[in-house]
C-alpha cells in the first residue's frame, strides 16, 4: 500500500561510520528471523504498538501511506485479503470474482458481512465508495487506482488553467459506467481495456467499502472511521495515540487474538525501541541505528526480534522541474553513480539490504535484475564525467530531505557524504519534523531538491511498482513524471492475458523509466521488528508490516 508513498522506515548508524569504512565495497547479507510461534498464547488482553502520524484523516480512499495505512489494514476489510506468509490474494468479503475476458468481472459477496456500526456490507457500499474515491473534485489520493474502470475519465475535471487560474468545471459524470449493482450481494466491474491482474489489486485499501454513515458526513468520518475489519477505532488522539478494540461481530477468517491494540505515536524510533526494551511498548516495527550495529538488537531483545525481506524499495526522488529545475535526468544519473550503495548498506544497515538495480522488488513475479545498468553502479570517475556532460550542477548545493520522526538521518547523511566525495558538490541531509509534514510539503509542491521515497507494495505485482509511481497523474507520482510511451506500455501490459507476456511488457515499461532515470533506486529492504517479553506470535507480512491481528499475549 502505499501510494503517496506507502513508506517503510529504515534504520542506520552515524554517517561517520561510512567515512570510516572508506566508501569501499560492502557486504550484502539478507537475514531472516522467525517470530515466536511455539510459545503458549492466550486470547484477549491489550497491547501497545509503535505508530506514527497519519497524513490525512483515516478514509480508505484517501490514505496512501503507512502511518494511516497500518491502522486501516486491520480496521477495513476488502473483497480480497493477502496471505500473511505469501501475499497471495484470497477471497475475504468476496464469495467469488469471475471473468471470462479480463474485462467484465462479476463479484458476489458473502452474506451478512458487517460493518462496525452493525450494518451489512452490500454491493452498493463498494460501488458508492469507489465512485466517491474516483470522483475528481473529492480529491482522494486513491482515485488513480480506479483509472482502469470504464467511465473513470468522465469523473475527472479538465485542467482549466491554460489561460491562467480558473475554477475547474464539473466533471461530465459522478458515477463510473463500469460499475453496476445487480443486487445486494452482486455487482459487476467493466474495465475500459483488459486488465489481467484486477482481482489481485482488490485487496488494496482504496478498494474498501464504505458504510452509509460515510456518505452522510465524509468530512468528519476519518476521525473515527467505520470499517468491516477485525478491529474498530475507538478513539484517535492526534499526535498521541489511536486506540482500537476487537470487533465482536467480525465476519472474516482473520480474527484478532487481542481485545485492544493501541498505536502509540512516536516522533523518534529510538524512544520506541527503548520502550520495547523496557516492556513499556509491546511491538516496534523500527529498530534504530545503534541497535543495528553488529546486530545488537539480537542481544538487546533475545528471542524477541525478527528480520525479513519484504516488498519494499527505497529510492530518492527529485522535485518536479517546475519546482526545482536543477535535477534533470542526466544529473540524476550522475548522482546515482555517486552513491556507494554497498558501503552504505554495510556501514548503516549491517548488510541487511540489497542494492537496487532497478525499480521493482525481487519479491514479486516479473522482477528483472540490472535494469538500471551502469547508472546504479558506484563509479566516482564516471559520475563526475556524467555531471560534466550534463552541464554541471547549477543549484549551489544539493539537498536530500527526510522525515525526522523515523530513522533516516544516518543513511541520508551517509548518502550525501558519498555524493559530495564523488561529485565535489556539497550535499546536505535536511530533516522535516514528521512524516505528515514531509508528505504535505511534497504533495503541495513545496519540497525542493532531492527527498527520500520508499514504496511498500500495495499488492504483489510488478505493475504495482510501476503504474502508481510513474504513470501520468498517478497518485504516488511525486516527481510528476509523464511519458506517453511509458503509459502506453502499461496499458499494453495490463491487457495481456498471458502472465509471462504481461511481465515482459511491464519489464519493457521499466526500461523506459530507467532511460529517464525517473527516480534513483537505492536498495531493496528488509523489515526488522522487536517486541516485549509479554507477547508472542509476532509475524511480519510480505508488505513489511507486523501482522497485528495474529499477536497474542503469553
Amino acid at each position: 500500500m502505499r501510494g503517496t508513498t506507502r513508506t517503510v522506515a529504515v534504520a542506520g548508524i552515524s554517517a561517520a561510520a561510512l567515512l570510516l569504512a572508506g566508501c569501499g565495497g560492502g557486504g550484502n547479507e539478507d537475514s531472516e528471523g522467525e517470530g515466536t510461534t511455539g510459545t503458549s498464547a492466550k486470547t484477549g488482553g491489550a497491547i501497545t504498538v509503535r505508530g506514527c502520524n497519519p497524513e490525512n484523516p483515516l478514509v480508505a480512499g484517501n490514505t496512501s501511506e503507512t502511518c494511516g495505512g497500518n491502522v486501516l489494514d486491520i480496521v477495513t476489510a476488502k473483497l480480497v485479503e493477502y496471505n500473511v506468509e505469501t501475499a497471495a490474494p484470497e477471497n475475504d468479503i468476496a464469495e467469488s470474482i469471475e471473468t471470462t475476458d479480463n474485462q467484465t468481472f462479476t463479484v458476489k459477496l458473502k452474506k451478512d458481512y458487517k460493518f462496525h456500526d452493525g450494518t451489512v456490507v452490500k454491493a452498493k457500499n463498494f460501488v458508492d465508495a469507489w465512485n466517491y474515491t474516483a470522483y475528481g473534485p473529492n480529491a482522494q489520493q486513491g482515485s488513480y487506482f480506479f483509472e482502469p474502470i470504464e467511465g473513470y475519465a468522465d469523473l475527472q475535471s479538465e485542467d482549466p488553467d491554460a489561460d491562467g487560474p480558473q475554477k475547474a468545471p464539473e466533471p461530465k459524470a459522478k458515477e463510473m459506467t463500469g460499475l453496476k449493482v445487480v443486487d445486494d450481494t452482486t455487482f459487476t466491474i467493466k474495465t475500459a481495456e483488459k486488465v489481467s491482474n484486477l482481482p489481485v489489486r482488490l485487496g488494496y485499501t482504496a478498494f474498501a467499502p464504505q458504510p452509509d454513515a460515510f456518505f452522510a458526513d465524509p468530512k468528519t468520518f476519518g476521525d473515527k472511521p467505520i470499517g468491516a475489519g477485525p478491529y474498530k477505532v475507538d478513539a484517535w488522539t492526534k499526535n498521541a495515540e489511536i486506540k482500537l478494540s476487537k470487533f465482536a461481530d467480525y465476519s472474516g477468517k482473520t480474527k484478532g487474538n487481542l481485545d485492544n491494540i493501541t498505536f502509540k505515536i512516536y516522533q523518534d524510533s529510538n524512544a520506541a525501541y527503548a520502550d520495547v526494551q523496557a516492556n513499556a511498548l509491546d511491538v516496534t516495527d523500527e529498530v534504530p541505528a545503534s541497535a543495528q550495529i553488529d546486530e545488537k538488537y539480537k542481544t538487546d531483545l533475545p528471542d524477541r526480534n525478527l528480520q525479513k525481506p519484504v516488498g519494499v524499495i527505497q529510492t530518492i526522488t527529485t522535485a518536479p522541474e517546475k519546482v526545482d529545475p536543477n535535477y534533470g535526468p542526466e544529473i540524476r544519473k550522475a548522482i546515482s553513480m555517486a552513491i556507494n550503495r554497498e558501503a552504505i548498506i554495510k556501514a548503516i544497515f549491517n548488510g541487511t539490504r540489497q542494492p537496487a538495480t532497478g525499480w521493482v522488488s525481487p519479491v514479486v513475479d516479473g522482477y528483472k535484475a540490472d535494469v538500471c545498468g551502469e547508472f546504479c553502479q558506484y563509479d566516482p570517475a564516471k559520475a563526475k564525467e556524467q555531471l560534466a556532460k550534463a552541464g554541471g550542477f547549477k543549484g549551489g548545493k544539493m539537498t536530500l530531505s527526510y522525515n525526522a520522526d523515523a530513522s533516516h538521518k544516518e543513511w541520508t547523511e551517509a548518502t550525501c557524504n558519498s555524493i559530495k566525495q564523488a561529485l565535489g558538490v556539497d550535499c546536505v541531509a535536511t530533516p522535516v519534523v514528521d512524516f505528515s509534514t514531509f508528505r504535505t510539503q511534497i504533495g503541495e509542491g513545496k519540497m525542493k531538491g532531492m527527498f527520500r521515497t520508499g514504496w511498500q507494495m500495495d499488492y504483489p505485482s510488478i505493475e504495482n511498482f510501476l503504474a502508481p509511481l510513474y504513470g501520468t497523474g498517478a497518485s504516488s507520482n511525486d516527481s510528476l513524471y509523464s511519458n506517453p510511451e511509458f503509459d502506453a506500455k502499461l496499458k499494453e501490459a495490463a491487457a495481456a492475458t498471458d502472465a509471462a507476456e504481461s511481465n515482459k511488457l511491464y519489464q519493457e515499461a521499466e526500461a523506459i523509466i530507467a532511460n529517464d532515470m525517473v527516480t534513483i533506486p537505492l536498495w531493496y529492504s528488509t523489515t526488522t521488528v522487536g517486541w516485549s517479553d509479554k507477547v508472542t506470535n509476532v509475524k511480519v507480512t510480505p508488505f513489511g508490516v507486523p501482522d497485528y491481528a495474529s499477536i497474542s499475549l503469553k
